[in-house]
């Protein structure tokens, strides 16, 4: 092996262990959790369509507007029980090509197992930033939630997301992704909770891009819970399938 070869060996070499090292950390953040012997744990599915597009489509002057469209459906209890969905919609601004600034609301309603039935409603302002690498691609989210649950007894939770996406050198359509996403309760309310540690998402999966307009993504999601007062704590062990389009 000649030199060169030899350098360009130890490049992928860095390169793969730079990878698998930050699966490794945002995995890791629920390990010990995990280990906990109060710990209850269960398991489910989570779906979710989002589209995403240029609000050019309806006036070449907005080419710089966004529109974001989301819609969840959530299942727990070993699959045997529907508790959640979702509708998320957005407006957005792009700050630049990696750069965007949003304002948007979401519905959730949800009807988990021996409670009754919550209609909680956001409102949020939210930034995202993409960032490309020579390992695959960065994307940071920051997002400040106004939780309207019962009431106007208003919870406001902020939520950071670290998404990393690589495309696999056989198959530049396939990719490894995996994100983390990690919550917290600002304010103490009645039906919101204590403040404090709310919650924490990893995801770890594949990911498939049919063309510049569709991707699919599916894998592991696991979804560690803080109750109201901080005293039990739930594991979600999910399977979590995703359709984004892009216009």
């Amino acid at each position: 092996m000649g030199t060169c070869q030899k350098l360009q060996w130890v490049n992928n070499m860095i390169k793969k262990v730079k990878i698998w090292g930050i699966a490794a950390v945002i995995l890791g953040s629920f390990s010990m959790a995990s280990m906990a012997d109060d710990l209850l744990q269960d398991a489910g599915s989570w779906m979710q369509i989002v589209g995403e597009g240029s609000l050019k489509v309806v006036d070449p002057k907005l080419e710089k507007g966004r529109i974001w469209l989301e819609g969840q459906s959530r299942f727990d209890d070993n699959w045997n029980h529907w508790y959640q969905g979702m509708v998320r919609t957005a407006v957005g601004y792009s700050l630049s090509d990696r750069a965007t600034i949003w304002a948007g609301y979401t519905w959730l309603p949800t009807q988990n197992v021996g409670k009754s039935y919550v209609s909680q409603q956001d409102v949020w302002p939210a930034f995202r930033y993409v960032l490309p690498t020579d390992i695959g691609t960065f994307s940071f989210r920051t997002m400040f939630e106004s939780n309207f649950i019962q009431g106007d007894d208003v919870r406001f939770r902020p939520r950071q997301m670290l998404r990393f996406m690589h495309p696999l050198e056989f198959e530049p359509r396939l990719s490894l992704i995996t994100w983390d996403e990690f919550f917290i309760r600002v304010n103490s309310t009645k039906f919101g909770g204590q403040s404090g540690f709310d919650q924490n998402r990893v995801f770890a999966g594949l990911g498939w891009t049919f063309n510049k307009n569709f991707r699919a993504e599916g894998g592991y999601l696991n979804q560690y819970l803080d109750d109201a007062t901080h005293t039990n704590n739930t594991m979600h062990h999910l399977i979590m399938g995703s359709l984004f389009i892009n216009f």
